[in-house]
């Protein structure tokens, strides 16, 4: 057992090195090469010593070769795929669990959250969808995505923010589409403290 495993770690050790560009069916087929390379000498070794003690004739290298072809094979089968040898998968994109409340294939950039009554507006870059919705379960529900509340019936991506208006007193926040939205005064000093406006 001691004797497969440290064949087993040399073979990989020589794979990594040498075959580590190949692609992962070479690098399986190369790593059976390798360790029946080690393993065949060490099992025919091993079995001459035990026939020899048994009083048997020893039997010749290329009758033990198939068990060692085997035996390597099953190790590289066994093993299955290990992380370092699969190619990195890219990270999904985060998007919140909101998107899969607007219609299907829609691929879009959410703006802003608006509250209407028992319903929220979802303005995005493909067009406004209607939700039935808790404005505060809406916005729970676009995380990851960055926002804020700038108003008690507005919630807006971070991305989206395009600029700042101030007209008759009154501040509001204009986005990339265009839209403006207004701040609040119960609002406005987390703004400031986040460096929105």
């Amino acid at each position: 057992m001691g004797l497969a495993l440290g064949v087993t770690w040399i073979a990989r050790q020589v794979t990594q090195k040498w075959f580590a560009d190949t692609r992962f069916s070479w690098r399986d087929v190369a790593l059976v090469l390798v360790i029946l390379a080690l393993f065949a000498p060490a099992l025919w070794l091993m079995s001459c010593l035990l026939f020899t003690v048994g009083g048997q004739q020893t039997p010749n290298f290329l009758s033990v070769a198939p068990y060692g072809a085997l035996f390597a094979t099953g190790l590289v089968l066994v093993r299955g795929h290990s992380p370092e040898n699969e190619p990195a998968e890219e990270p999904a994109l985060l998007q919140p669990r909101l998107i899969k409340r607007l219609p299907q294939g829609f691929h879009g950039t959410v703006y802003r959250l608006t509250v209407q009554d028992h319903f929220v507006n979802v303005v995005t870059s493909e067009g406004t969808f209607t939700i039935r919705s808790r404005f505060t379960d809406a916005i729970a529900e676009m995380e990851p995505v960055p926002g804020h509340c700038t108003h008690r019936s507005h919630w807006v991506t971070d991305a989206a923010i395009d600029g700042i208006e101030k007209a008759d007193g009154k501040l509001r926040l204009r986005l990339k589409n265009g839209d403006l939205v207004p701040v609040s005064r119960k609002y406005k000093p987390m703004l400031e403290e986040d460096g929105i406006v």
